[in-house]
């Protein structure tokens, strides 16, 4: 529901032309949250709206023999095909890889599923939450050992996403070289694996499995959340240095014993050392400390609300709060582009599209249809 628009949205940010197709009926996702007062926009929901911007949409009937042959007329014209279906329903709709070569030999196509297009569990069903269970991260994400809960944002999802896009462009580049397309195979399960990164390498060599250490870190220290007066604030303390800092700081008599000069003394009384910081702290307010560690290059941050965060000036320097628009002229705000190019560096973000909104547009310029072609195909069904 999330990898393949998400993963198709960074690519339509970039500049990609990107059509949408979908059944007679729509998709299933513009139905969500869009009758929700609070989260919706003219019967358009937070998720379609903000996934689907820089999209045209076709609406085809792909389990039509027509709307199957034009759906691969329109592949023969483009380089990507990407589908967020589970594994084997792009064979059993033909619109998999081995179909699209067949029409297309420098076709590109990009799978997201939960597990793959091969193995014992590549045909279970998974959403964002069984990837993070599964992929170990959930483990080692929570309070402690007994509070295991996923990330606050669909990682597994957005995961997808994100390593899809990298495949595809990889794709893309090794096709310039030997002019052949190929089938991006993306597993959410496989991106969480590859996020533990140095983790899953930890616990090759200590044959331990981790647990949930909440904020703090399991070599740094002061390195966690800490609460101010009016809020909370994170202190990333990686060198000696940045203690030596704050210290200086907060003139704490607890602080000048030479043992925490040093990481292994730090990390031994790291339970004192963080009550204190947070004693110490609950006497003002985060700008105030926040100020006091900035100036003296201390690894620190405000532990931001969404308004906040998205409220923040250096956030909306680099334009990432940009205006989302609706088909009827109306807006609302959202998340921007975070891949800023030096030379190419437009950034346009032009309204979600209603259903089949560029049906038309899509067969008569890229397919060099007739009006009264179109029309027919309308009137028997296949296209909307």
């Amino acid at each position: 529901m999330l990898s393949g628009p998400y993963g198709s949205m960074i690519l339509a940010d970039l500049g990609a032309e990107t059509i949408k197709v979908e059944p007679l009926t729509g998709e299933g996702t513009r139905k969500l949250l869009a009758t929700d007062p609070s989260n919706s926009l003219d019967g358009m929901g937070a998720y379609y709206i903000t996934l689907n911007r820089n999209k045209k949409s076709v609406a085809v009937d792909l389990k039509t023999e027509d709307g199957l042959a034009l759906f691969k007329d329109l592949v023969s014209n483009v380089d990507i095909v990407i589908s967020n279906f589970g594994a084997g329903v792009p064979e059993r709709l033909g619109i998999d890889y081995t179909s699209l070569s067949e029409v297309n030999p420098r076709i590109i196509t990009c799978t997201v599923s939960g597990f793959g297009s091969e193995g014992p569990g590549s045909k279970r069903p998974a959403f964002d939450q069984v990837a993070q269970a599964m992929g170990g991260g959930m483990s080692i994400t929570g309070a402690g050992p007994e509070s295991m809960v996923r990330a606050g944002i669909p990682i597994g999802d957005l995961g997808g996403g994100m390593f899809g896009v990298m495949g595809i462009l990889a794709a893309l580049y090794e096709r310039e070289r030997s002019g052949l397309g190929q089938h991006v195979d993306i597993s959410m399960l496989d991106c969480q694996i590859s996020m533990l990164n140095y983790m899953a390498t930890m616990h090759f060599l200590s044959e331990e499995d981790p647990y949930p250490i909440g904020n703090s870190h399991f070599v740094h220290v002061p390195y966690n959340t800490f609460h101010c007066s009016d809020g909370s604030i994170v202190i990333a303390v990686i060198t000696d240095n940045f203690w030596t800092n704050l210290k200086g700081v907060l003139n704490c008599a607890e602080f000048e014993n030479t043992k925490y000069d040093t990481q292994p003394g730090r990390w031994e009384d790291r339970d004192m050392i963080n009550a204190r910081l947070n004693e110490l702290l609950s006497f003002n307010s985060c700008a105030y400390w926040l100020a006091l560690f900035e100036a003296q290059r201390i690894p620190c941050a405000p532990v931001n609300t969404l308004s906040q965060a998205l409220a923040d000036t250096q956030v909306l320097h680099r334009n990432m709060v940009v205006d989302l628009k609706h088909p009827n002229g109306n807006s609302t705000k959202g998340p921007g582009n975070p891949i800023k190019l030096s030379r190419s560096s437009d950034e346009v973000f032009t309204a979600a599209p209603t259903l089949g909104q560029h049906t038309d547009e899509v067969m008569t310029q890229l397919l060099n249809l007739s009006v009264k072609q179109i029309q027919q195909m309308k009137d028997q069904g296949i296209i909307k």
